[in-house]
């Protein structure tokens, strides 16, 4: 991504900035640039979980609140807490990005859509020999006109509620497969999800799987359909708190379920959420409305709001927790950046195999980095939707209309940076973003 820049003249130039790479914060990170799986004497199973809109602010690992993600937290005591992953800031755009390894830019045509002839991380990893399947959200098309898309997309075991067409709650409307699941008010869609990918797993026990598990919660009821969905057995819709803390639940239960199946000593459980918290969230229907409140977060002590929508780091910095026992260190912070684009090569790494050859992976590899290695920490980060974008490096945020941000004195980016201002060291910033934004957009 960076090619045509020498290596020893960027870390120079970087560490001139205060802006090289930082490795764990444990001891025993030297680099290592050999096979994952080879070092580690085996390819593990994969379970990767995408939660629906929480953000850092909601994990208490993170110094978030006020909810309660005790399983959550034991698997980042366990293994390696990333504190600089970025997402989209929305969900589609992040989904796309994710699963393929690629910005925006090349294969993000519109809401809820991908190309036809994207290869996914499911495509990638049944080619090395896994067996691969997905449960929660998918997102990327309407079930309805093509209820085998998922397949084809790189996951011939389904499980996905239908986007746009029913609810995702309480009396799902469920594709399992491709085919309508029958469904009743007692049903509660969370759990018929995560039940499937247990039986998933249970099924595949003897051989190498990905589970991804495209997690419905923590998102709020949809709003874009008739009827109104259901409110379940409680007589109200749930709120964000309990969502999350269900999530947790549902972590809690693939976990136990790996455990039972003897699983758990050769099985990766990465973690991550698709963008930042909401700031608001949909409480009830009243007089033909839906009613919309305030989400509660604390962060680090502090009420906060969420960010969800947002460019900032409330809305694009997101949890990234990966659990492996024997061979992620545990107990482990690792501070290198780390983009989206980044899971198709880091997964195609750990099967032993590659990504797609005949088009542009975006992404870099941070398998290593599981591994408690150094790996080949990435320069910057670059985040993309609809006409706006930006790329930066932990501590500077040059966007491309041109604003330039110190995001560590500044997160919420309330003070842009002008040309001429903030001194040498920002000066310096700007110009080394402006010229990795034109070699990745020329």
């Amino acid at each position: 991504m960076n090619a045509g820049i020498d290596s020893f003249d960027r870390r120079r130039f970087m560490k001139g900035l205060g802006l090289a790479a930082s490795a764990f914060a444990v001891p025993g990170c030297a680099g290592s640039r050999a096979p994952i799986a080879c070092s580690a004497g085996r390819r593990p199973n994969i379970v990767l979980i995408l939660a629906d809109d929480v953000g850092r602010e909601a994990l208490g690992c993170y110094g978030g609140g006020p909810y309660r993600t005790p399983n959550l937290d034991r698997l980042a005591e366990g293994g390696v807490r990333f504190t600089h992953a970025y997402s989209c800031p929305v969900c589609a755009p992040s989904r796309v990005k994710i699963m393929t390894g690629r910005y925006g830019f090349r294969n993000y045509k519109a809401w809820g859509h991908i190309p036809p002839d994207e290869v996914t991380f499911g495509h990638t990893l049944q080619a090395a020999g896994y067996a691969a399947a997905i449960a929660g959200k998918w997102q990327m098309t309407l079930l309805k006109d093509d209820p085998h898309h998922v397949g084809r997309m790189g996951f011939p075991q389904s499980c996905v509620f239908g986007w746009h067409e029913g609810p995702r709650y309480y009396d799902p409307l469920i594709y399992q497969n491709g085919k309508i699941l029958d469904t009743s008010a007692e049903d509660y869609g969370p759990d018929i999800y995560c039940g499937f990918l247990i039986d998933f797993i249970q099924r595949n026990k003897n051989r190498p799987f990905l589970a991804y598990y495209s997690m419905a919660t923590a998102h709020d009821i949809s709003d874009d359909f008739k009827p109104v969905p259901p409110v379940g057995p409680s007589g109200r819709y749930n709120t964000y708190g309990e969502l999350v803390e269900y999530m947790d639940v549902l972590v809690g239960r693939i976990k136990a379920a790996l455990e039972r199946l003897g699983l758990r000593e050769n099985t990766l459980i990465l973690f991550t959420g698709d963008n930042g918290c909401p700031g608001r969230f949909i409480t009830g229907f009243e007089n033909g409305k839906y009613i919309r409140r305030s989400v509660p977060l604390e962060f680090n002590g502090r009420k906060v709001t969420g960010g969800k929508g947002s460019f900032t780091d409330a809305g694009t910095r997101v949890p990234l927790i990966a659990n492996w026992p024997g061979a992620a260190p545990a107990g482990a912070v690792c501070e290198d950046l780390i983009d989206f684009s980044d899971f198709m090569p880091t997964l195609a790494q750990l099967a032993a195999t590659s990504p797609p050859a005949d088009r542009v992976i975006d992404g870099v590899s941070f398998a290593p980095q599981i591994m408690g290695k150094r790996g080949k920490p990435r320069g910057w980060a670059y985040c993309q939707y609809g006409s706006k974008a930006w790329i930066r490096t932990k501590k500077w945020k040059l966007y491309n209309d041109g604003s330039l941000f110190d995001a560590e004195a500044d997160p919420a980016e309330q003070n842009p940076i002008a040309p001429g201002e903030g001194g040498p060291k920002a000066a310096a910033a700007r110009k080394y973003l402006e010229r990795e934004y034109d070699r990745l957009r020329g």
